[in-house]
């Protein structure tokens, strides 16, 4: 019995709703509202896919530490306070406190701990940290059973290291000593504290990898918080702050590939997806494009540099394909029965949504030297598109898994059971996406201007706009319903060609596209902020009127802000401003109730019923596409 036949155990994903994150990509980490990691399932020091450090713990000998705050100051930087009253004298207010500053770097983990005294006389304290070493696979730590993989643990004067074959990290203990016991170091530092004043400790941990694929960038981000925030003002409050904290995030989530440095992409989310994405990361850079056409362009230009140049079945690569996913090592997920080579290419949109970048990019202001460098991996993506749309002779673009370990569903909604009928039954592959059609539609269309403009090739643009032609012709026939929810495209078409009939948000990815007449537009837009698929705080995932619908369903019901924002984009290309405002209201409710710093996933409840969203409490925190939506927020009150 191998990895991907074994039994599912009852190992459980860790919940991240209450944890506390400070990252820098490609590090990260989770702890509690102390500081202490440990205690949550989550909890560590991550590098790339590899959990270094398991637990961290402060204590003082002479005190019970009582944490009262933990105070995020940007996405990076962490203040944790405590009071040590067992070293206090007798009055009610608390005068001996402790600071924890925690400060994150790419392959770095800094901490200040600043003891403050208001008493008239000296006190003396032993602040002691414990460092539980682990190296456990991230991939390991997702599926709720992660194996340590620590070989050696050492120290010496302040100084100590641990290290598995291919990781290690140092840990430096400034002004303290350090001792090392099994895959435990520990630090201590005495520390005496004058009348009324302070005294500090600090360590540091430098992580490495050699397997690591990604790193952070060296450059800083182009985009201007500052101005971007003030272009909000006069509106409401919240979006000022909403921006604040998502374009922190955005700049915390950036990476490059150590190959080419100066050319960053958006790392898809925390704390699974800490690497290259093409779908993400080309709709994150697409939702943000208004404020930072750079990190478009070299988005798509990491993007071309692996865009697949043969047939390989293992990994769906194809010549022409853009890629899904670029690991150190390949993902298992055994209860899922998914192995995914490091380099996988089983999307189906990703390729038309590069093309549809590229034009964007362009149309922004992307240096035309630039765009022409890249017609080469235009071509070949437009060339995929158009094989792979008549591979089967129905001229629509669709996905199946060949290999038997990759995803079932390789649209956005990746979930196995995200495709379904309205009565509840799965869709059986290949499934063609409506949302698809659209992107390649789009995509032919825009390719062809590229071509013509750029290249001079106008044969090949008016073969490319004659296909996309054809096709929005074909999705005109194939894909509208009827059901007692009104009539709206089908999610997708299934292997016996049949519309799948669910009421879906993937309607909303068509609007802006051009597939779709101008009415059918304005028609989608009033489904989408129907009481069935609007929950008041975004666009559910699938409407309530399905027999799979669910609030806490992954795919099945409940709210992805990406996703409402993406309806946005597209109401605001259509012309249906009143629409998008509308949308909006409740983009900010949402980003309001989780501090701005909006997750994944949230539940799919109602307004009428709940003040706040209950959290998804698997979902991922801080995730690229979702803080990109506050920059389409900002496009939406700009077109007031």
């Amino acid at each position: 019995m191998n990895a991907l036949t074994e039994p599912a155990t009852r190992t459980r994903q860790p919940l991240l709703d209450d944890a506390i994150i400070a990252l820098r990509a490609p590090t990260q980490v989770w702890s509690r509202a102390s500081g202490d990691a440990g205690g949550g399932a989550i909890d560590g020091v991550y590098h790339g896919d590899v959990r270094h450090v398991r637990e961290l713990e402060l204590s003082c000998d002479e005190s019970e530490v009582e944490w009262i705050s933990a105070a995020p100051d940007g996405p990076s930087r962490v203040v944790f306070s405590a009071v040590l009253r067992g070293i206090d004298d007798d009055t009610p207010d608390p005068k001996v406190r402790l600071l924890r500053e925690r400060v994150v770097l790419p392959g770095e983990v800094r901490e200040t701990w600043t003891l403050r005294s208001a008493r008239d006389e000296p006190v003396s304290a032993t602040l002691r940290l414990r460092v539980g070493a682990e190296f456990a696979s991230l991939h390991d730590v997702k599926a709720g059973a992660p194996e340590a993989g620590v070989a050696e643990v050492s120290a010496r004067d302040a100084t100590a290291s641990a290290r598995s074959q291919t990781a290690s990290f140092t840990l430096e203990a400034t002004g303290g000593s350090v001792a090392a016991d099994g895959a435990e170091i520990r630090a201590v530092w005495p520390l005496d504290l004058p009348a009324r004043g302070e005294a500090t400790a600090s360590w540091r941990i430098a992580l490495a990898d050699t397997t690591l694929v990604v790193s952070g960038p060296t450059a800083s981000s182009g985009v201007n918080v500052t101005a971007a925030v003030e272009a909000s003002r006069g509106g409401d409050p919240r979006l000022g702050r909403w921006l604040e904290v998502a374009l922190g995030d955005l700049d915390a989530l950036r990476l490059t590939l150590p190959q080419h440095p100066d050319d960053a992409f958006y790392a898809a989310g925390a704390p699974w997806f800490f690497t290259l994405f093409g779908r993400d990361s080309l709709w994150a850079a697409r939702l943000a494009l208004p404020l930072d056409v750079g990190m478009a362009a070299s988005t798509l230009r990491v993007l071309a540099r692996l865009q697949g140049d043969r047939d390989e079945p293992d990994s769906a690569q194809e010549p022409g394909k853009i890629l899904h996913e670029l690991r150190a090592t390949t993902l298992v997920q055994p209860g899922e029965g998914i192995a995914l080579p490091p380099l996988y290419y089983g999307t189906v949109d990703a390729t038309a949504l590069w093309v549809c970048l590229l034009a964007d990019a362009w149309r922004a202001g992307m240096p035309e030297t630039e765009v022409s460098a890249l017609v080469p991996a235009l071509r070949g993506a437009l060339d995929w598109l158009v094989r792979h749309g008549d591979n089967d002779g129905d001229g629509f673009i669709d996905y199946l898994d060949r290999t038997g370990h990759g995803l079932a569903n390789q649209g956005w909604k990746d979930s196995g059971d995200s495709i379904q009928w309205r009565d509840g039954r799965l869709a059986e592959g290949p499934i063609a996406l409506c949302e698809v059609q659209g992107y390649a539609y789009e995509a032919a269309r825009a390719g062809a201007e590229i071509l013509e403009h750029l290249a001079g090739d106008a044969e090949e643009a008016s073969r490319l706009r004659t296909w996309a032609a054809d096709l929005r012709a074909r999705f005109a026939e194939a894909y509208w319903v009827e059901t007692p929810e009104g009539r709206y495209p089908a999610v997708a078409l299934d292997r016996h060609k049949q519309p799948v009939d669910t009421l879906t948000s993937n309607i909303g990815h068509l609007l802006g596209t051009g597939i779709l007449d101008p009415g059918d537009e304005a028609h989608i837009a009033r489904l989408l902020l129907g009481p069935s698929l609007s929950s008041g705080f975004g666009i559910r995932t699938m409407s309530t009127g399905a027999a799979g619908y669910w609030p806490l369903s992954y795919h099945g019901g409940s709210v992805w802000t990406h996703d409402t924002a993406i309806a946005v984009h597209g109401m605001l290309r259509a012309g249906l401003h009143a629409e998008a405002e509308q949308v909006v209201a409740g983009l900010l409710a949402a980003a309001e109730a989780f501090s701005y710093r909006v997750p994944e996933l949230h539940s799919g409840d109602p307004v009428t019923e709940v003040s706040r969203p209950a959290p998804y409490p698997a979902a991922c925190r801080p995730q690229a596409w979702s803080a990109a939506a506050a920059v389409v927020a900002l496009s939406a009150v700009r077109k007031r």
